[in-house]
């Protein structure tokens, strides 16, 4: 079977993150081989030189939609995490995994001054008080998805809500790629 790609974009703040690992939990109860790729794991583990400018961020993007074709064509769901502010770049990350995989994309939906108020890394702090460069959503432009495959609302709904969305897309994908 092959894998896919749900790539999770949106502010810092907005609950990527949460709701990938909670949908990746889910699946892999069900049955599936799921793995998580996370923007700050990713950074951490894989692509620590990698800076804020636009042109670092669209590398960093590229190198992850690599990882993450390699998994998807080997049968794992790939929920990948990335806040991924620009549409070119996003549009190049389908271009690499959609040769192998099926991609999806998932717009986390959430106000800037609602990921301002919740701040769970106080990075929009230090953005806003100037200590912090090329932040997105403060210093640096965040260019919203203008057809995403999903969007996912957390303000006006559950993460639980979220997560049932994102799975019954996925595993509906999953059925539909089985029968063509």
């Amino acid at each position: 079977m092959r894998g896919l790609v749900a790539w999770l974009t949106g502010l810092p703040g907005s609950g990527k993150t949460t709701i990938a690992n909670a949908a990746a939990e889910r699946l892999r109860a069900m049955g599936y081989r799921a793995e998580v790729l996370d923007g700050d794991w990713f950074r951490s583990h894989i692509d620590p030189e990698a800076g804020y400018t636009k042109e670092e961020r669209v590398r960093h993007l590229v190198r992850a939609s690599w990882v993450a074709r390699l998994l998807a064509r080997n049968g794992v769901i790939v929920i990948c995490s990335f806040v991924s502010p620009y549409r070119d770049a996003r549009e190049e990350v389908r271009k690499i995994i959609s040769e192998e995989a099926d991609f999806l994309e998932v717009y986390v939906k959430c106000p800037l001054e609602e990921c301002i108020r919740r701040d769970p890394k106080g990075l929009y702090r230090k953005a806003l008080a100037g200590e912090i460069r090329h932040f997105t959503g403060v210093s640096d432009p965040y260019e919203e998805p203008l057809s995403p495959d999903l969007v996912l609302d957390t303000v006006n709904n559950s993460v639980e809500e979220n997560v049932e969305k994102l799975v019954n897309l996925i595993t509906s994908r999953l059925r539909g790629s089985r029968a063509s």
